[in-house]
């Protein structure tokens, strides 16, 4: 059951009091929004969060360190294997 406070402005008493019917119909919309959302984009910030850092890869362009390159493509391409789209 949902809930939230409800504060009196001329008292400043607070009740906690159920949500309506209005109210949990649109928290359920919004929820079902947010999880569609997450079931479509969620990748994308799981992604960002585990690639390795882009200096990894200019560096190794820069020193033409082809082995380094290629870890770093790997370790991209390792990620993507995790968070297919």
């Amino acid at each position: 059951m949902r809930e939230r406070i409800q504060v009196n402005v001329q008292t400043g008493e607070r009740s906690v009091v159920p949500y309506t019917d209005e109210e949990n119909r649109l928290a359920d919309e919004e929820k079902a929004k947010q999880d569609a959302y997450e079931a479509e984009f969620g990748y994308i910030d799981k992604r960002k969060a585990e690639y390795p850092p882009m200096e990894d890869y200019l560096d190794g362009i820069v020193k033409g360190d082809n082995a380094q390159v290629k870890k770093y493509i790997d370790a991209c391409s390792a990620v993507k294997k995790k968070y297919p789209k």
